[in-house]
């Protein structure tokens, strides 16, 4: 059975078990970054989300669970 982490009510479906402490790792870095408004090196919001985006994985996931896409 493949693991699960949830974040902000959304449930992430992860690969490995040791892939819920890199979720945690995203989220909290996603939350720095929302919190103090800092996109570098990106110039916007919308251009790191986007670039962010085009990743995939994990990060898309948590991006996902936290509204930003």
């Amino acid at each position: 059975m493949a693991p699960e982490h949830v974040i902000n009510g959304q449930t992430l479906h992860l690969k490995a078990q040791s892939d819920v402490q890199v979720a945690q790792r995203v989220a909290q870095h996603m939350q720095r970054r929302m919190n103090e408004n800092d996109w570098r090196p990106y110039s916007s919001k919308e251009q790191a989300l986007q670039a962010w985006s085009r990743l995939g994985g994990i990060r898309l996931q948590v991006m996902k669970a936290l509204g930003l896409v």
